[in-house]
């Protein structure tokens, strides 16, 4: 048996599979079962949006890379998905760095969201946007 097996529950044929492979499976080896991550598509829709923000909206006087962007989006959007009991993986926080000279940020990653919370960002962006009047390039849209 190789060392990682994964199956998407998405037939009952990988169902079958999954099963057997636990089954099979050596004393002491750990299964989880969790929700899939975000797609591709997601993915690659959010990051066309960051991508029309920081070509469109300044933030603190200045125009912003998208990854500053993203960065500043998804800290706003875990803050409201935790207020609502529902939080995303991962903490948002700014801590000293190890030799005490500056700030180290360290926060919530989008590639550890679910599906639902990947989705949910997008719908976030959107109204986001809205309110900024972003005009999308296309991709974003």
């Amino acid at each position: 048996m190789s060392e990682v097996q994964r199956f998407r529950l998405v037939h009952p044929t990988a169902r079958q599979l999954a099963s057997r492979a636990c089954i099979q499976a050596p004393d002491g080896w750990l299964v989880e079962l969790k929700p899939a991550t975000k797609s591709r598509v997601q993915e690659a829709l959010y990051h066309a949006m960051f991508s029309d923000i920081a070509k469109q909206v300044p933030f603190m006087g200045a125009m912003r890379d998208s990854e500053t962007w993203k960065r500043l989006l998804v800290d706003a959007f875990a803050r409201i998905k935790a207020a609502e009991g529902d939080p995303v993986q991962g903490i948002g926080a700014i801590v000293p760095n190890l030799d005490g000279t500056g700030f180290v940020q360290l926060g919530v990653q989008t590639r550890k969201f679910s599906k639902k919370h990947a989705s949910e960002f997008i719908e976030f962006l959107h109204a986001w946007c809205a309110e900024k009047q972003v005009r999308f390039s296309g991709s974003g849209e």
